[in-house]
């Protein structure tokens, strides 16, 4: 079990820090829309990169360096452009949390942003292939700490989505919309900004 909670605690502060993914699964849950599925497809995505990690997989984006820079690029050019229509919207505002408001995303552009955010982010790869996989050979039941990693992505992720409903009355008020717009917008950027430098 000590390697389980090992894996289980790494991966969890891993995914704690604020992200475009996290941001975008916070505000599928607020907006209560496609919330399983957004949060199934961040959890799966993580656990197969964890699974990858642990089987050597940070062995080849080592001996590949322009892939890294291929990811970095790539990503920052994604969060950049996602950042920007957040920013958008900040700027114009009007959306609350009110049935009947703000348009439906669909199901298949909700995952099609949420795959784009969890694999064209640079970062990914290096706390979950990387990082993840290169602690786990620290320990004798590698397979154990990867498991323990993929269950602290499934626990983060829908606690996040389903946990937002909390936050439904503050959100009820446009202005909070726009902060929280605001708030991705920025955070987006930045992250973009870290890549390229």
């Amino acid at each position: 079990m000590f390697s389980y909670i090992a894996g289980f605690s790494l991966g969890f502060s891993l995914i704690l820090a604020i992200g475009a993914q996290n941001a975008f699964v916070l505000r599928q849950g607020l907006r209560h829309e496609h919330v399983f599925a957004v949060c199934l497809t961040c959890a799966l995505s993580d656990a197969l990169l964890i699974a990858a990690g642990v089987a050597g997989f940070g062995a080849l984006v080592t001996a590949l360096p322009w892939l890294e820079n291929a990811m970095r690029f790539g990503g920052a050019a994604f969060l950049i452009w996602y950042g920007a229509r957040a920013l958008l919207a900040a700027w114009k505002g009007g959306e609350v949390l009110e049935a009947g408001n703000g348009a439906r995303v669909s199901l298949r552009s909700a995952l099609l942003t949420c795959l784009a955010l969890t694999w064209l982010n640079p970062h990914v790869y290096l706390d979950t292939v990387v990082l993840l996989g290169s602690v786990s050979a620290q320990y004798d039941d590698r397979p154990l700490f990867a498991l323990g990693a993929a269950n602290a992505s499934f626990v983060f992720f829908f606690g996040l989505g389903y946990g937002a409903r909390l936050l439904r009355p503050f959100f009820a008020r446009p202005a909070s919309w726009r902060i929280l717009d605001a708030v991705v917008g920025l955070t987006m950027w930045a992250i973009a900004a870290s890549l390229m430098l």
